[in-house]
């Protein structure tokens, strides 16, 4: 039987100002192996391996399946391996690099019966949200939007090669418990804050213009709310924005924060775990750049 391995980037969404329409694809990566067989077995390395289930019940293989049933074809199992690098429940897209490495392998294995916006809106189906699915299947910066209940992206190639340094705390803060943090109405004060920011960040990753970026990922609709999920995380901006950061901001939901930055990287990654460590936070921090491949078939 054949098998596909699909290699998907991890992703940071928000960007301070673009609350569940921006988002970065990064280069990290989790792979998903996929074939059919008579029987589900998944596999599981690195991320997760003590903890995802093995089951029907594992996320890939719901979409996995979910790619089937649009395609109104049966199949009785799927073998599945699974290396994950990127962390779960940390604000970097994890669960939704396993929903598209799921469901762009099953439809591979249909013979790429579905275009990659079909793909998209099913996986965002999945996932509640299409902010990060936008970009783990794109890559670059995307803009997710719905028209008419239809879903709709624009990419963007950031026009200077940043890097993006990604403090990530050892403890997991959940999607749905950050969306439940979150005010049901907002200010119209917030509202045009937010607007006028997240249009300044997406303006200064086209032209360049990086001075503008920390102003551009300020925000008022969700960041000043999850703030008490995610201990000294003034501290965290602060002493990044001290070591030399373009910009800072929660990634997704959190825990993890990602300073945007052209140069400085070890020491804007540094101060960041320090500030976490006056909390008695430990935390590890990656040095990432932009992916603007989005997700890939290796054969």
């Amino acid at each position: 039987m054949k098998s596909i391995t699909v290699k998907v980037p991890a992703t940071t969404a928000n960007l301070g100002a673009g609350f569940d329409t921006l988002a970065l694809a990064l280069d990290l990566y989790n792979y998903v192996t996929i074939e059919l067989d008579t029987k589900t077995h998944i596999e599981v390395e690195n991320e997760g391996r003590d903890s995802l289930p093995l089951d029907e019940k594992n996320i890939v293989y719901i979409a996995a399946k979910a790619v089937f049933d649009m395609a109104e074809v049966k199949m009785d199992g799927l073998k599945i391996k699974l290396v994950n690098n990127i962390p779960l429940a940390r604000g970097l897209g994890s669960s939704a690099a396993a929903r598209v490495g799921g469901a762009m392998g099953a439809n591979y294995l249909l013979g790429n019966r579905f275009s990659k916006d079909e793909i998209m809106s099913l996986t965002a189906d999945l996932e509640g949200h299409p902010d990060n699915v936008t970009p783990a299947l794109f890559g670059g910066l995307t803009i997710s939007y719905v028209d008419k209940e239809e879903l709709k992206y624009f990419k963007i190639s950031p026009s200077v090669e940043l890097k993006i340094v990604v403090v990530i705390p050892q403890f997991e803060v959940s999607t749905s418990r950050a969306r439940e943090i979150l005010p049901s109405e907002v200010s119209r004060e917030d509202a045009v804050f937010n607007i006028s920011r997240a249009c300044l960040l997406v303006s200064s990753l086209l032209t360049g213009q990086l001075e503008h970026i920390g102003a551009g990922m300020q925000d008022m609709l969700h960041q000043s709310y999850r703030k008490k999920l995610v201990p000294g995380i003034d501290d965290v901006f602060e002493d990044a924005m001290k070591s030399g950061a373009r910009g800072v901001a929660l990634s997704g939901a959190g825990p993890s924060i990602t300073a945007f930055t052209t140069e400085g990287f070890e020491k804007i990654g540094n101060s960041m775990q320090q500030a976490f460590l006056k909390h008695n936070i430990k935390s590890r921090f990656l040095v990432t750049e932009v992916n603007n491949n989005g997700t890939e078939i290796i054969e």
